[in-house]
């Protein structure tokens, strides 16, 4: 404790300080048992507590408690330091160390709530009751201002499966201000609270949904749009959203998020098996916007979806269709014809790509910097020349499994573009002189290779 923090003459009334204590394991420990959060708590309390994580309020320290030492106080050196310097430091901590520093003593448990410190709340594991955790924290974060935390802008709770649509609740009713949630893993959530946090939080911008398999749309509420006027239309502010591993996803849900959320800059959707061309229809028609856009493993999605991709133009930067089989060199032309901005291409698995798509895109995209067309058995050594000759600022580049890829076009490449980085030849029939010579012209390349005879 800081002793300077305590006097033997006053008492102060008990403030709440959440911790979110994960109980011991076994009840037999005589050592303290740690929290998920770092806290300590005695094993006797953690044995009788009930087995799952719950969220625990800690009176504030020096509480009910009189001072028995001398008048002669001790400082400890951190003592010294002036406030603004201790919330300098306290400004670099998580979540859970600052629900630690709360328990220190009376002056850093006032310090460690500064509502300034509290931007960001990020909570992890699989064990931790997230619900309460959230509900505890944000009612202690809503103490000078009843009911509303007008500082927080972040909510990280990534991996917490026990997360429900009660938390997401909670933090569409506290937090107005909010402008990025993360919650990956979250199997729990549903539509309903999805629907909740967009239409109370206006300036939400950042939204990862990966992994929410429940999830099949994002929409306003009812009463939301109701209140709305018809000038300002039903728009969310959206800009970034991941829907990686939403498999529930289908056309019709995409085509409400795109119109909803016309705003998108960076949209991923990988794994979302039931989206077909149809879907991408809808968004390139609704938002014109969209830099990244990521379909890896759409299986459903082909030629037609990609000249619906294409409408974008030049906003498009970033495109994945990575083992999306049903794409050709047809779609590839679309995409190099009307995205001459792009800079970075997964086609990797494309296994109808061949080197007149790869052609197309040399002589259109002359910007590339990433391309990854491994497991194309029709690519070879003419595709890469045509890379090489137009795309000269190319930085990595994947060839693996390319078996008709020989030592010809990889020398081309090293011939001509210097700046490369990666090159992964993985299970691919190159001699180790071809190896070397890239090696030679491309000092700075990492070679991915399976190669014994090259070292």
């Amino acid at each position: 404790r800081c002793h300077c923090c305590l006097d033997s003459s006053t008492r102060t009334l008990s403030t709440p300080s959440p911790g979110l204590i994960l109980p011991s394991k076994s009840s037999s420990l005589s050592s303290p048992a740690l929290s998920s959060n770092g806290h300590e708590t005695n094993s006797s309390s953690s044995s009788s507590a009930p087995a799952e994580t719950v969220a625990v309020i800690h009176p504030q320290p020096g509480t009910h408690t009189r001072s028995r030492q001398s008048k002669t106080h001790h400082y400890a050196p951190i003592d010294l330091l002036p406030d603004h310097t201790l919330l300098q430091i306290f400004s670099h901590l998580s979540t859970n160390q600052l629900c630690r520093c709360a328990r220190v003593c009376r002056r850093w448990y006032n310090l460690a709530w500064d509502p300034r410190l509290w931007s960001t709340i990020q909570l992890t594991g699989e064990l931790l009751h997230a619900d309460r955790a959230i509900r505890v924290l944000t009612h202690r974060l809503c103490q000078d201002t009843p009911n509303i935390c007008l500082t927080l802008e972040t909510v990280v709770v990534n991996g917490c499966k026990r997360l429900t649509d009660r938390g997401l609740h909670v933090v569409a009713q506290c937090c107005p201000e909010l402008r990025r949630l993360e919650v990956a893993g979250c199997y729990n959530i549903s539509n309903e609270a999805v629907f909740e946090v967009v239409s109370r939080c206006p300036n939400l911008e950042h939204l990862n949904l990966s992994g929410c398999s429940k999830v099949t749309c994002i929409s306003l509420t009812q009463e939301a749009s109701l209140q709305l006027s018809p000038l300002h239309g039903q728009q969310i502010s959206i800009h970034y959203l991941d829907m990686t591993d939403c498999f529930s996803l289908e056309d019709e849900g995409l085509r409400t998020i795109a119109s909803h959320c016309p705003r998108l800059t960076h949209l991923y959707l990988r794994r979302c098996t039931r989206l077909t061309d149809e879907a991408l229809r809808h968004l390139a028609l609704h938002c014109p916007s969209v830099r990244e856009l990521s379909l890896s493993d759409c299986r459903l999605v082909g030629d037609f979806g990609l000249r619906e991709v294409a409408r974008l133009e030049g906003c498009l930067r970033y495109l994945s269709v990575a083992h999306c089989t049903r794409i050709t060199d047809v779609g590839m032309r679309y995409v190099a014809r009307y995205c001459p901005r792009l800079r970075y291409l997964n086609a990797r698995g494309c296994e109808g790509l061949t080197d007149h798509g790869l052609s197309h895109l040399a002589r259109s995209c002359p910007r590339l910097k990433s391309l990854d067309v491994g497991k194309c058995p029709l690519v070879s050594d003419s595709g890469l020349e045509q890379l090489a000759m137009y795309c000269q600022g190319l930085r990595r580049v994947s060839l693996r499994a390319c078996e008709s890829v020989t030592g010809r076009g990889l020398k081309a490449l090293a011939a001509n573009c210097c700046e490369l980085q990666l090159l992964n030849v993985q299970d691919c029939e190159v001699s180790p002189e071809a190896l070397r010579f890239v090696r030679r012209h491309c000092r700075r390349c990492v070679i991915e290779h399976t190669n014994p005879a090259f070292y």
